[in-house]
C-alpha cells in the first residue's frame, strides 16, 4: 500500500494526512449545518471548532506517545511525525471535551446543548478518518484467510490492502469505520424524528454506541495501545459506556417535555 498520495520532491503529502483533513472538514460541515438550524452564531462555532481541532490533534498525539513512551524516549524526533500515524482518538476526545467545557463556560452556554451537536460531526469524522489507517497499514487485526475475507463481502481493494507482510489481516479499521457510519445515521434519525429527545441524550448515545463497537473491534486488533496486559482502548470504552449510560438515565428524568433537544434555538452569549 502506497502511503504517499503526492510526491512533489520538496514535500510529500500522505494519504493519512489527507484523510485526517477530510474527516475534520466533513465533521465540521455536519456541525455547521446543525448550528445554523439552531441559530448558533458563526463566530462561536468557528472559534470552538478551531480550538477543538488544534487541541484535539495535540491531545490525540500526546495520548498515543504516552502509551508508547519506551519507543519515543529513544526516538524523540519522531514525536512530531503524525503523518506516520499515531493519533489516538480517545486522547483527542478527552482534549476536545475539555476545550468544549471551558469555552462553553466562558460563553455561558449549555455544555450538553453543544456536545449534542458536536458528537454527530465527531462520529462521521471518525468514520472517514479511519481510512487513513488503511493507507498506513495500521489498525488491523489478526491473521485470517482470503476466503474468510471474501465471504464477508469486503471490497477486494480492502482485502488486498490487508495483505500485510504476506499474510491477510482482519480489516478492523473498516469494521470501525462502518460501525461509526451506522452510528452517524442512527443519530441523524434520532435527533430529527424522536420528538422526546432530551438535551444530553445524543451525547450519551454516542458514548455508548462508539464504546460498544470499539470494545469488541479493539479485541480483534494486534497493534493496540497497552497498559500492562490490558488494551487501553477497551478499558476506556468500558468507562465511557458506563458514564454514557449514567448520563442517559440522568437526562431521562422529569417530564417528556422538559429540556428537549429540538425545543428552541440555542442562545449564545457573545459579550465575552
Amino acid at each position: 500500500m502506497d502511503r504517499i498520495a503526492l510526491d512533489l520532491g520538496f514535500i510529500q503529502i500522505y494519504w493519512y494526512s489527507i484523510f485526517i483533513f477530510v474527516s475534520i472538514l466533513v465533521g465540521a460541515i455536519v456541525v455547521y449545518l446543525e448550528c445554523r438550524r439552531k441559530k448558533i452564531p458563526q463566530e462561536f462555532l468557528i472559534n470552538l471548532i478551531f480550538y477543538i481541532v488544534i487541541f484535539g490533534i495535540i491531545g490525540a498525539r500526546i495520548y498515543y506517545v504516552a502509551f508508547n513512551f519506551d519507543y519515543y524516549k529513544t526516538n524523540p524526533y519522531e514525536i512530531l511525525e503524525i503523518w506516520n500515524g499515531g493519533l489516538a482518538i480517545h486522547g483527542g476526545i478527552i482534549a476536545g471535551l475539555i476545550v468544549t467545557i471551558l469555552y462553553c463556560k466562558k460563553k455561558k452556554q449549555s455544555v450538553f446543548e453543544i456536545l449534542d451537536i458536536l458528537v454527530v460531526g465527531l462520529i462521521i469524522g471518525q468514520a472517514v478518518g479511519r481510512w487513513g489507517n488503511f493507507f498506513n497499514s495500521e489498525a488491523y487485526g489478526g491473521i485470517t484467510s482470503l476466503k474468510a475475507l471474501q465471504s464477508q463481502g469486503i471490497p477486494n481493494f480492502i482485502i488486498q490492502g490487508m495483505n500485510i507482510m504476506g499474510e491477510y489481516r482482519q480489516p478492523t479499521f473498516f469494521y470501525e469505520s462502518m460501525w461509526d457510519l451506522f452510528g452517524f445515521f442512527a443519530m441523524i434519525i434520532i435527533r430529527h424524528f424522536y420528538k422526546y429527545l432530551k438535551t444530553g441524550q445524543l451525547t450519551s448515545f454516542y458514548m455508548m454506541w462508539y464504546s460498544i463497537g470499539r470494545f469488541f473491534i479493539e479485541g480483534m486488533r494486534t497493534d493496540s495501545l497497552m497498559l500492562s496486559s490490558f488494551k487501553v482502548a477497551q478499558i476506556v470504552s468500558v468507562v465511557l459506556f458506563v458514564l454514557g449510560f449514567i448520563l442517559f438515565i440522568i437526562k431521562s428524568r422529569g417530564s417528556n417535555f422538559d429540556n428537549l433537544y429540538n425545543s428552541k434555538g440555542v442562545t449564545v452569549d457573545e459579550s465575552n
